[in-house]
C-alpha cells in the first residue's frame, strides 16, 4: 500500500505537502513510512485481531492478561510515535499534513474500530487527529473509516 501511494503521489503530481519536495519534509515522510510497518501497523493490527477477528474465529474472548499485554505494545508505539514523529509539530512532516499522516491515522483507526480507543486520554493525539480530519475534510475522513468503525459493531 505504501508503495502505490507514493506511485500514486508521483503520477498525479499531487500538491507537494501530501509527499513533499523539500529533502528534509520527505525524509521525515519516508522515516515514518518506514517505522510504521513493524511498529504501529504491527501493533494496532494485533488490537484489531484480538479483540475482533480471533474472538469471532475461535468463538471466545481472548483471555484478559493477553488482551492487556497486547494492548499495552500499541499504548508504547503510540508514546514513541507522539515523541518521535510528532513531538511539537501539527502533522508528522511539520505544518501541513502528508501520506505519513494519512497512513499513521488509517492504522490508529483499526484498534478504534475493535473498540479500543487510542485517542482516549491522550490530548495531543486526539488534537493531530483532528487536525487530520479537518485537513481531508469530515466527510471523507467518515467514508474512508466508515467499514472499520462499524466492525464493533458486527
Amino acid at each position: 500500500s505504501i508503495a502505490i501511494l507514493l506511485y500514486l503521489a508521483r503520477k498525479f503530481k499531487t500538491p507537494d505537502h501530501w509527499y513533499p519536495s523539500d529533502l528534509q519534509k520527505r525524509a521525515r515522510v519516508d522515516e515514518y513510512l518506514s517505522w510504521q510497518h513493524t511498529n504501529m501497523r504491527a501493533k494496532g493490527i494485533m488490537v484489531f485481531m484480538s479483540k475482533f477477528m480471533l474472538p469471532v474465529l475461535v468463538g471466545q474472548p481472548l483471555p484478559p492478561k493477553k488482551l492487556e499485554e497486547i494492548t499495552e505494545d500499541l499504548n508504547v508505539v503510540v508514546k514513541q510515535f507522539e515523541k518521535q514523529f510528532l513531538q511539537d509539530k501539527s502533522f508528522i512532516a511539520g505544518s501541513e499534513v502528508s501520506l505519513a499522516d494519512l497512513v499513521a491515522l488509517a492504522e490508529l483507526m483499526q484498534p478504534v474500530g475493535a473498540g479500543h480507543n487510542v485517542f482516549e486520554e491522550k490530548p495531543k493525539l486526539a488534537e493531530w487527529r483532528s487536525r487530520v480530519e479537518a485537513a481531508v475534510g469530515p466527510k471523507l475522513f467518515e467514508e474512508a473509516h466508515e467499514m472499520i468503525l462499524k466492525v464493533k459493531y458486527m
